[in-house]
């Protein structure tokens, strides 16, 4: 068997390229930001996803995948990197997400032979079950595996039939101050296989090592965050996807305990570059300037492709002369220039093959003589879900996609609300992964059967290609989202309001009005009763989708309308960031939605959402904050909300963000309650008025802090429709709407998919009375509020989304709402009744207690909480590690006498089956 795919000590065919004179570039189809075609997913008309039509199986990005080839899906885990052995033979992968960490697949059986990780079932269990960024590396005689770690590596030996022995880790050191982990990613050998080299991600260097013995044999400082290594000669080529280190008086942005270069209003890092390293000389690396963000590379004779990620390019190095000769745009759909994310390549045939992660397709393009000649463009090959590398094995192609078919894996049980019983489905973690098998087609197919596939899955152009840029004609009649961008909106005033993580069964399972099933509302009406209400006077919305898994990747999908490849590849550790507020290198470099507003003109105010510093007054206890609120509601200072024993001082590190906040608005924080976030929002709207788009973070029902979970899922709930009671009864509420969402889906299940959520659309001018079958997501929601503000769409996905035009009426229902009390005790189960009393419910059901023998058990769990940063300076969304964040909850909502469902008893937290190992894909 033969592979193409080059990795040191692996056979590769080299094209030789003729001699270069001049740099050409080379690119698709021409790309413009006017007067273009957009939006044609309403293609998907009342699609679910996890259903497979005749045009594919759709999925929750608003995309269909019908994949060229052969397809084998795993269920243990997304794929983060992928590597094929020297003889051809296997694939090895690392994953994420179902406590798998490496998984490998025999390609001539075209089976799964061999999984590493904490779950059960799996062949091997590893010392270290952390992955990093880029996938594992064959030594060159194929006897030995290398894992990417966060603190180093590990060794497996490979058996004779492809499965690993017992590892050996190596240990990368920590630096001391800042404390950065090594974070390994990319992995070379040297020729007789006696160094490798490793690019230490988390400290901006590459070491050689002796990979048996782990002695480090030297290290070279180089840009910001080595991604990929490849070595030609003697010279080491090393991918920085941060690009160079700053200069003196540049504008940064930090990145890991590194000053990243960046731009303050767009919040993305400003340059791209190479690191050659000359293996055999003393000199300093030198540079290539290259796009943003390049990850992987790829050689082919004298020919160095590298994928800038973030900027939709390859950039040809000419490895003779270390220049860019030829830059080639991967941008396929000429709508739009943003957003596609080239993630591997490979070639064959004298054709380069460029995988498209957002766009779920290979791009194929013709080779010229030379790397000065420029490339054809000849079309797109349909994948699955985010292809992250391609292969030529044995004449074939094999692509290896992160998400595969999408959340459809293995149903998990949750239970989240007391008094219910244990619920199963799918949830978000049910992440798949999968290899796609093909042989090339010839070039008239790719351009005439396959491309036109891709750009149907894609919902590229089409049937609405009469969606465009308008100069704002006045002859234009108003109306709620116009068809054209530009076009006069009766709206003028957006409220996007961001809760945190529950499914559409979860809430209105209990709604006969929608497709629910009652057996999984586990915050039914009598937990959520204004999330009710509000669905029945503005309409029920059963067939929309969270994209992302968790917090880390829903807020970017709200905020970017993507979730770049950043942090895509970032989920098997999560170290050098979780949620991306304070990491420059997670933002994609056409901004944020706050940035395409004001570009359109508009002004945007920020409560709390993608925030990431919260300077909490020591001693501000949620009891205080609930006491504050309810003293105002009494008829009490307001102003005693910003007491310095109260204020937060949020801030943004982002500047265009941090200029637009106001920071006495808590961000994430489960030791505040939402209607404190709501007082704090109304003191400012009833002095100064709104902005044109209102964000706000309202995280209550994420759950995991001082009341029991359904409280605060209560607390959340008031909390939303006390903010539309006072936009509705206000002057603004006849130009208003107001959009209710979840950042992700992932704490509950739902029984058409996990990605599923609810939402809501408010307004005079939303279709009062009605359910809302058609299928729609967040990138959705983000390209309508686009629409009504005269934004551009931030990105291919964006320009693609059809807005949600069957969300609203002409005519306008000027009634306004008034919010319904809550009934469930929003103090309920607190360990500490707040100085101000109890709240009080009339006939609120008996509040869960605890057991007497597991008091012992519960106080442990209480200090084990206090840890998982739902509070704090800096609390991060669901840092808990999953398997321990269910059981909290399930004991908290069981009265502490019920095992979590598989459990023979109630576990202390250090007895959670694999909570103390790392490696987790947290919220």
């Amino acid at each position: 068997m033969h592979v193409t795919r080059n990795r040191v000590g692996t056979p590769v065919r080299r094209r030789v390229p003729r001699r270069t004179t001049a740099v050409v570039a080379g690119s698709l189809a021409l790309v413009v930001t006017g007067g273009v075609a957009y939006a044609n997913t309403g293609v998907f008309g009342e699609n679910l996803v996890g259903t497979e039509y005749a045009d594919g199986l759709q999925i929750s990005s608003n995309q269909m995948i019908k994949p060229l080839g052969e397809r084998l899906v795993t269920e243990y885990g997304k794929f983060m990197g992928s590597t094929v052995s020297p003889d051809g033979r296997y694939l090895a992968t690392t994953a994420n997400d179902r406590s798998i960490s490496l998984q490998i697949f025999d390609l001539q059986t075209y089976k799964l032979i061999f999984r590493a990780g904490t779950a059960a079932g799996a062949n091997l269990r590893p010392t270290d079950n952390t992955v990093g960024q880029e996938g594992p590396a064959y030594s060159p005689d194929g006897k030995f595996l290398f894992m990417p770690n966060a603190t180093g590596f590990t060794r497996f030996p490979v058996n004779a039939d492809g499965t690993l022995s017992a590892g050996t880790k190596v240990t990368i050191a920590t630096l001391p101050s800042p404390n950065r982990q090594a974070l390994t990613a990319g992995m070379v050998f040297s020729r007789d296989g006696k160094t490798m080299y490793a690019a230490v991600n988390g400290q901006n260097t590459v070491v050689a090592i002796d990979p048996m013995t782990g002695t480090v044999q030297r290290t070279w400082e180089v840009g910001i965050a080595p991604r990929q290594l490849e070595l030609v000669g003697t010279k080491l080529y090393v991918s920085d996807e941060g690009g160079r280190r700053a200069r003196a008086g540049e504008t940064t942005m930090e990145s890991y305990g590194t000053q990243v270069p960046a731009d303050p209003v767009l919040g993305n890092s400003t340059n791209g570059i190479l690191s050659v390293i000359d293996t055999a000389s003393d000199a300093a690396p030198a540079t290539v300037e290259v796009g943003l963000h390049p990850t992987a590379m790829y050689v082919d004779g004298t020919v160095l492709y590298v994928a800038n990620t973030n900027d939709d390019t390859i950039s040809v190095v000419d490895t003779r002369t270390d220049k860019v000769v030829q830059t080639i745009e991967t941008r396929p759909w000429a709508s739009s220039k943003v957003g596609y994310e080239p993630t591997g390549m490979t070639v064959k045939d004298g054709r380069l093959l460029v995988t498209l992660g957002r766009a779920n397709a290979v791009a194929v393009y013709k080779l010229g003589a030379s790397p000065i000649e420029p490339v054809s463009y000849i079309g797109l090959v349909p994948t699955d879900f985010y292809p992250e590398d391609v292969f030529d094995v044995d004449g074939r192609l094999v692509v290896a996609n992160r998400r595969g078919i999408d959340a459809r894996g293995p149903e998990i049980t949750y239970n989240m609300g007391y008094g219910t019983t244990p619920a199963k489905g799918h949830g978000t973690h049910s992440t798949t992964a999968s290899l796609t098998r093909f042989s090339l087609p010839n070039d008239l197919e790719i351009r005439e059967t396959y491309t036109p596939q891709v750009f149907k899955q894609n919902g590229w152009g089409g049937a609405d290609s009469d969606v465009k840029r308008s100069d704002g004609d006045r002859n234009v009649p108003a109306v709620a989202v116009p068809k054209r961008i530009g076009d006069p909106s009766t709206i003028k005033y957006v409220w996007l309001l961001v809760k945190e993580n529950r499914t559409y069964d979860q809430i209105h399972g209990d709604m006969p009005e929608g497709n629910g099933d009652p057996s999984l509302a586990q915050f039914g009406e009598q937990v959520t009763p204004n999330t009710h209400a509000l669905a029945r006077q503005f309409g029920l919305y059963d067939n929309t989708y969270d994209v992302g898994t968790n917090s880390a990747e829903g807020h970017n999908w709200l905020m970017q309308g993507d979730n770049p490849e950043y942090t895509e590849s970032s989920a098997g550790e999560y170290v050098r960031s979780y949620d991306t507020e304070n990491d420059v290198l997670g933002h994609q470099r056409s901004g944020f939605l706050w940035t395409a507003v004001q570009a359109a003109g508009n002004t945007a105010r920020n409560f709390g959402e993608f925030s990431y510093f919260e300077n909490k007054p020591a001693g501000a206890t949620w009891q205080k904050y609930y006491c504050a609120v309810k003293d105002v509601w009494a008829g009490g200072d307001p102003a005693q909300l910003t007491d310095p024993s109260l204020r937060v001082n949020q801030v943004s590190p982002i500047p265009s963000l941090n200029a637009i906040s106001n920071h006495d608005a808590p961000m994430f924080d489960t030791n505040i309650p939402d209607i404190y976030r709501y007082e704090i929002w109304k003191k400012e709207f009833q002095e100064k008025g709104p902005a044109n788009l209102n964000m706000m973070w309202l995280s209550s029902d994420h759950t995991g802090g001082a009341p029991d979970p359904r409280a605060q899922v209560a607390d959340g709930d008031l909390a939303v429709g006390k903010v539309v009671e006072t936009i509705s009864k206000s002057k603004y509420w006849k130009e208003s709407a107001i959009f209710v969402v979840e950042d992700d889906s992932q704490n509950g299940p739902d029984h058409v998919d996990g990605h599923r959520a609810p939402i809501q659309v408010i307004s005079p001018y939303a279709v009062h009375g009605k359910t809302v079958s058609t299928y729609y997501s967040q990138i959705s929601m983000i390209r309508t509020i686009e629409q009504i503000l005269g934004a551009e769409p931030l990105n291919q996905k964006v320009a693609a989304a059809t807005p949600m035009f069957k969300a609203f009426q002409t005519k306008p229902d000027l009634t306004p709402y008034t919010a319904k009390p809550n009934r469930i005790p929003l103090t309920e189960n607190l360990k500490t009744q707040p100085a101000c009393g109890p709240d009080q419910v009339a006939n609120a059901p008996a509040a869960p207690t605890v057991a007497p023998a597991q008091v012992s058990a519960a106080a442990e769990w209480e200090q084990w909480a206090q840890k998982q940063h739902f509070s704090g300076k800096t609390p991060r969304a669901d840092f808990a590690h999953p398997e321990q964040m269910n059981r909290y909850t399930w004991y908290q909502t069981h009265n502490w006498t019920v095992p979590y469902p598989g459990d023979s008893k109630i576990y202390t937290p250090d007895q959670v089956p694999g909570a103390a190992l790392p490696g987790k894909d947290t919220d």
